[in-house]
């Protein structure tokens, strides 16, 4: 039980890291893609920064972020690889082909962060799904970090059903957050609706 609650907490940290230096990234107007998990991919540019845990050091997440190719994490938050390139599998629709890599290496327990350079958005897939995407341009948004990151945890692979970032059935007081976009099926919907009421 303690080693799941202290996962839960490490996986909490990763995701916080890698949104806010995701805002960071977008709001520049600059890509990133970001991979937790295992994923197959080839490394190009020599791997001269030793891994180290990303959540200690943000700035240079960030700055080998900014190469082209994916930054590769372990499931602990440790920093494996930079300038990765994903063996694509899977094309992502009216996207270019770092979305197509980032859907490709969405499979799994693999948690994918994918910061648009065009739209200044950033997107996160699991299960081979878009499950959340986040407007770096919201006024406010780098405060709702630490909501984002329960939402996340709370609707994990499924979704809650909604595409929006207004107020949710205002009777049961479900509010998304501005600027938060989540995706996935109605059935998550009434399963989070009856867990908080219960």
């Amino acid at each position: 039980m303690v080693d799941k609650i202290f996962n839960k907490t490490k996986m909490k940290n990763i995701q916080k890291t890698l949104i806010v230096v995701g805002l960071r990234i977008a709001k520049r107007g600059e890509g990133a893609l970001f991979v937790v998990g295992d994923v197959k991919y080839k490394t190009m540019v020599d791997q001269t920064v030793p891994p180290f845990n990303v959540a200690d050091n943000p700035k240079l997440l960030e700055s080998l972020a900014l190469m082209d190719g994916a930054v590769i994490i372990d499931k602990n938050g440790i920093m494996t690889a930079y300038g990765a390139m994903i063996e694509s599998t899977k094309t992502f629709k009216n996207f270019g082909t770092r979305h197509s890599a980032a859907l490709s290496a969405a499979y799994g327990d693999n948690l994918v962060l994918i910061v648009s350079e065009e739209d200044r958005k950033i997107r996160i897939l699991k299960k081979e799904k878009m499950i959340m995407q986040i407007d770096a341009l919201q006024k406010g948004v780098e405060d709702s970090v630490p909501r984002v990151v329960d939402l996340l945890e709370s609707i994990g692979a499924g979704a809650l059903g909604i595409i929006g970032t207004s107020l949710l059935i205002p009777t049961l007081g479900l509010t998304l957050i501005p600027g938060i976009v989540v995706f996935g099926s109605a059935y998550y919907l009434g399963k989070l609706l009856t867990k908080k009421f219960r």
